[in-house]
Order: structure tokens, then sequence, then C-alpha cells
């Protein structure tokens, strides 16, 4: 599937964005330099109303992985 072909949303700048909207400037510092740190966190609407699945474990990686 082509990355413009994806439907959905997407976190950046803080805020959600249409997925085809998420744009990233070619000289963006952590493109060249690898200085970032991601994990992917994924919510789910439930009889409760959304819900983030594992937030906890996905929370601790990512502090983990943005230590210096």
């Amino acid at each position: 599937m082509s990355m413009d072909d994806r439907d959905g949303k997407i976190w950046m700048d803080g805020k959600m964005v249409e997925w085809r909207d998420a744009k990233v400037h070619v000289l963006t510092h952590t493109l060249h330099y690898g200085c970032g740190a991601f994990e992917g966190v994924r919510a789910y609407n439930t009889v409760n109303g959304p819900a983030i699945f594992r937030l906890r474990e996905h929370t601790e990686r990512l502090f983990n992985s943005a230590k210096i």
C-alpha cells in the first residue's frame, strides 16, 4: 500500500491530523541524524469510551528510548 493511499489520523505537533496531511520537511534534523525516539500507540473505541492499548508499557518504552 502506498503511503499516499492511507486513511485515518496521526498525532503530529500536538494535534490529530489527517494521515495525508502529516508532512515533515526533508531537512528535519531527526531524518539526518536519527535524533528521535518512536513508540507506536493505538487507541480503540470501547463501550466505555476511547481506550489506549497498554499505555503504561508504551510510555515506559518511550521514556527508556529517550534516555541519553
